[in-house]
């Protein structure tokens, strides 16, 4: 890897013949993340991104390379930074994450959106005060005004200032918070971006101890579901299945997620009540147009129960979505605040295995007890939107 940095870092020198800039210090190091490398020379900065397979030339603006230095071919793409402004595709699921750049204190710099489908209150807030625009990200001219477009779906046709940032190709928590790190390096905040995923690291790993204290004598075995169009499937993502092991719980056997189950089959239907007799917590991930209409009784309708007494998830009231936080009904933050803080989901999940009742929940809420959402709004924004947002730590001995 060394050797790899230094070589890089020789060519470019060569090719823009720069003198030192870049603040000692001012650097960031990748520690868990695998889908992309951070390198650094003088008065530059290379982001190698193994998703879309491009890297990243980032030039300081104050150096004389800065204007007449520029790349667009399909394996290097040159950007000035710190960025003047930038615009990111909120609309393409599950788009751009936008609390990364909230936590970073970016807002004030973000021009364009594609999609108000967000659940940034503060993001909100900017646009219904018209700082933020909502551009036609089919429109290439509203979008090369601005100096990054930063987008999410590797297969959309890439313009010279399009750059993808997509923190959940990563497989574990923690690798997709430090994509936070990836983004600081556009913005010359690497040292901020490194204090917020020291302390949301820290604070995961905390709780993980926790939860691997607690569990050491029960582990409560757990299942992610989905139903679709009268089939129900387990879910095995492994970031899911991580989480589960995180806050002391065990997943349902790896065979058993490999099956469907049609509810409209007899043998199909008794087959999955029996694996659901095993399971101590449900996490229901059924995809619905309206979060606010699905309940409990919408849940017991899909999994066609008529004696309950059976399942233990049920007795014990833990049937749970993610769906807790929301905009519009449809936008879940999930797919946004809950990449860029895992902590905080290692909180709820703890909470639902190791109940203690005085725990409010950020992203779960409990269906068995008929939970309701939360409707995000710009209202809810309680900061200057331009200000840092600061991770929320989980209290944790």
């Amino acid at each position: 890897m060394v050797c790899i940095q230094y070589t890089v870092s020789l060519w470019l020198q060569r090719v823009l013949g720069a003198t030192p800039t870049v603040p000692v210090g001012n650097i960031s190091q990748v520690e868990d993340a695998v889908y992309f490398r951070i390198y650094y020379g003088q008065t530059f900065k290379v982001i190698k991104n193994s998703i879309d397979g491009k890297s990243y030339l980032l030039i300081q603006n104050n150096t004389k390379t800065a204007t007449r230095t520029k790349y667009c071919t399909g394996r290097i793409k040159s950007f000035v930074i710190p960025l003047s402004n930038y615009s990111i595709d909120t609309q393409d699921f599950p788009g751009v994450p936008v609390s990364f750049f909230e936590l970073l204190g970016l807002l004030g710099n973000l021009k364009g959106i594609t999609s108000d489908s967000v659940t940034s209150e503060c993001l909100l807030k900017s646009c219904a005060g018209g700082d933020i625009a909502i551009v036609n990200k089919s429109d290439d001219q509203q979008l090369t005004q601005f100096a990054a477009h930063f987008i999410s779906n590797s297969d959309q046709q890439e313009a010279c200032n399009f750059a993808m940032f997509l923190p959940s190709a990563e497989d574990t928590p923690l690798q997709r918070a430090e994509w936070i790190k990836y983004l600081g390096v556009f913005a010359n905040m690497e040292v901020r971006a490194n204090q917020v995923y020291d302390e949301v690291k820290q604070n995961y790993m905390c709780l993980t101890n926790a939860a691997s204290s607690k569990s050491a004598s029960f582990k409560p075995v757990v299942a992610w579901i989905q139903y679709s169009e009268g089939v129900w499937y387990f879910t095995d993502e492994a970031y899911k299945m991580k989480y589960v092991q995180d806050a002391g719980g065990e997943n349902v056997d790896e065979s058993i997620n490999r099956n469907t189950y049609n509810i409209s089959i007899p043998d199909d239907l008794e087959n999955f009540h029996a694996i659901l007799c095993t399971v101590d917590v449900v996490i229901d991930e059924t995809s619905v147009d309206d979060s606010t209409q699905y309940t409990l009784a919408t849940f017991l309708r899909n999994i066609n129960v008529d004696d309950e007494s059976c399942f233990a998830f049920l007795t014990n009231q833990n049937v749970w979505r993610y769906d807790k936080r929301i905009h519009n009904s449809t936008a879940i933050d999930w797919f946004d605040g809950a990449i860029s803080q895992p902590q905080l989901v290692l909180g709820d999940l703890y909470e639902a295995f190791f109940p203690t009742g005085n725990y409010i929940t950020t992203y779960f809420r409990n269906l068995a007890k008929e939970e309701g959402i939360v409707s995000v709004g710009p209202e809810m924004c309680n900061r200057q939107s331009s200000a840092a947002m600061e991770p929320i730590l989980v209290p944790c001995q």
